[in-house]
């Protein structure tokens, strides 16, 4: 029985790794709203094997992210502009908040060991790897809020992001928009490694304004 286990721990984390990238496709757009896809073909698209895209579809189902189609596949589920704009504004009363708090007590070393994560973002950006981007962002956006010691508030953020969708990375990406947006991480922590509050605050406010404002802007 024992000798499974790593064999197994492997497989989970390989499943994991799908539904990370397969969630971040979702959430970056490159996997449609509306359009049904099968598990062979996903699977092609991302040079992976059949059955942890269908064990991840399973996964994203559960979070209301995909629909089962009947002898096709899945359906992504849209999002309205009304639920994104509902997203936002919560995101915004939680997240802004807990991080200006966390100027004033994270210690330096734990602001110093999320740079190189954003340093993946801009990098992702960069290149135009918008699925990438999305999962650098997600884990520093997670891995900060993780700092207050609120796990319930993480899982929270967590689902609300999982469940937006930044229909205006692709053009902003081509038009060169993204990489100042990705930029914005590294400026969050030099405002907190200065202890400023204030401009904690700001940039805060400024970043999330883009889910509605400068990706919504890019995909009108």
């Amino acid at each position: 029985m024992t000798e499974n286990l790593p064999e197994l721990g492997r497989r989970s984390s390989y499943r994991e790794k799908v539904v990370d990238a397969l969630r971040a496709a979702m959430i970056a757009g490159e996997l449609r709203p509306g359009e049904v896809y099968s598990a062979p073909g996903v699977a092609a698209r991302f040079g992976v094997s059949v059955t942890p895209v269908r064990e991840a579809m399973l996964v994203l189902a559960k979070e209301g992210l995909v629909a089962a189609v009947p002898n096709k596949g899945f359906r992504v589920t849209g999002v309205s502009d009304v639920q994104l704009d509902e997203y936002k504004q919560i995101r915004a009363l939680i997240e802004i908040p807990t991080v200006v708090s966390l100027a004033m007590t994270t210690d330096p070393a734990a602001l110093a060991a999320l740079r190189p994560v954003a340093q993946e973002i801009v990098t992702a950006a960069a290149a135009g790897d918008l699925i990438a981007y999305v999962e650098a962002d997600t884990r520093f956006h997670l891995d900060l809020l993780a700092l207050a010691g609120n796990a319930h508030l993480v899982e929270v953020v967590r689902d609300l992001r999982s469940r937006s969708r930044l229909y205006g990375l692709e053009a902003l990406a081509a038009s060169g928009r993204l990489t100042a947006s990705a930029e914005e991480h590294l400026d969050l922590l030099d405002a907190l490694s200065a202890r400023d509050e204030g401009a904690v605050r700001a940039v805060m406010a400024r970043h999330l304004g883009h889910v509605r404002g400068l990706w919504a802007a890019a995909r009108d």
